[in-house]
């Protein structure tokens, strides 16, 4: 017949497995606030520096990797970056949703750092091109079946047909028309106002360039592309 173990040695079990339990339930604690602290401190020094560089307010989010470990190597895997209200060049009123790969900062950020590479998808609307077109155009219209977008002009007594294009890396402006009332516009207006629309669709930050360029029924949406580049060091710049 069996014997029961001492009372004490039950005892003692159990304070064993409660002592780990308590130490299992801090460290869990601690690796939760730690991370909850990191991914804080982290999320405003990437704000601060993508901030700088996008000229908006941005929302931005994070990979699979660990924001502990990014707090002490400096390396974070992929960050997604959205704004509402980008301004790139003359621009207003572009919406971005853009991915940046293999991010390392240098001396917490505020010695700058490198991507290895990036994309991003640029929606830019008939509104926003109208606002940033201020009193050139009175109206903008586009089309997805004629890939062109059609600018009113001297109050909608004329129209000028553009088509955005992207060669060789670089967003062109094409003039497909320009009339009022069966005759040409003025070539200095006529080019204002395509010079306008076409520095708005050039300058891209960290490195992006154009790939592809769509006109739809809402305005055009760019895609970009970029490789390896350089974050600005900022010796004021919010400290991961």
């Amino acid at each position: 017949m069996s014997q029961k173990p001492p009372a004490t040695v039950t005892t003692n079990r159990r304070t064993l497995v409660i002592a780990l339990v308590v130490v299992a339930t801090l460290l869990i604690g601690a690796l939760v606030g730690g991370e909850a602290y990191a991914r804080h401190k982290v999320s405003s020094c990437i704000s601060s520096q993508f901030e700088k560089e996008m000229g908006s307010k941005i929302d931005v989010g994070f990979g699979w990797k660990p924001m502990l470990i990014t707090w002490i190597d400096g390396k974070v895997s992929e960050v997604t970056v959205d704004s509402d209200d980008s301004k790139f060049g003359p621009a207003v009123g572009m919406v971005v949703h853009a991915r940046f790969n293999g991010i390392e900062l240098e001396d917490g950020g505020q010695g700058g750092g490198s991507v290895d590479s990036s994309s991003a998808d640029v929606t830019w609307n008939n509104d926003g091109i109208e606002q940033t077109l201020g009193g050139l155009v009175s109206g903008v219209r586009s089309s997805t079946s004629s890939g062109m977008l059609t600018l009113d002009v001297l109050g909608g007594l004329a129209q000028l047909q553009v088509q955005p294009q992207v060669r060789n890396g670089v967003v062109e402006v094409n003039t497909m028309s320009a009339e009022l009332l069966g005759m040409g516009l003025p070539t200095d207006l006529v080019q204002g106002i395509v010079d306008v629309f076409s520095q708005s669709l050039q300058s891209y930050p960290l490195g992006l360039k154009p790939t592809d360029i769509k006109v739809t029924d809402d305005g055009i949406v760019v895609k970009l592309a970029g490789g390896r580049t350089e974050l600005t060091a900022d010796p004021n710049a919010t400290r991961c």
